[in-house]
């Protein structure tokens, strides 16, 4: 039986092919600042450059809810602080940016991906 942690890495592998598949550049996978992390940093291939934070949410099953549910507005001021850390440490500050999640459902048969653009917005 897939431990969480593989659950969770096998989910950021199909939500990058997926993004990829859809014209995004992945920047970055992991990036970490202080104890947060965001899942994948994107180019968003219709956005002029705009960079998209992706949170990626995996489950192989219902029993915990919808994947999309646990991003709490905790989870989403972490992601924040993160995404303004990335955007000041790479001279980033100031440009066109935004948070999607991406939802992938491993069950039987081919991975079920949900790609919510603009999911939450920076406070």
């Amino acid at each position: 039986m897939p431990t969480t942690n593989d659950i969770g890495d096998r989910g950021e592998e199909v939500a990058a092919s997926h993004l990829e598949e859809n014209g995004y550049r992945i920047l970055e996978r992991n990036y970490h600042f202080e104890r947060n992390e965001v899942d994948l940093v994107c180019l968003d291939p219709d956005g002029g450059g705009e960079l998209v934070f992706v949170e990626v949410k995996a489950r192989s099953g219902m029993d915990f809810g919808a994947p999309e549910a646990s991003i709490t507005e905790e989870k989403q001021e972490s992601l924040i602080d993160v995404a303004r850390a990335y955007l000041h440490e790479r001279r980033f500050e100031g440009a066109p940016a935004r948070f999607d999640v991406v939802t992938v459902m491993l069950r039987d048969g081919p991975p079920e991906v949900s790609h919510y653009e603009n999911a939450f917005w920076m406070m």
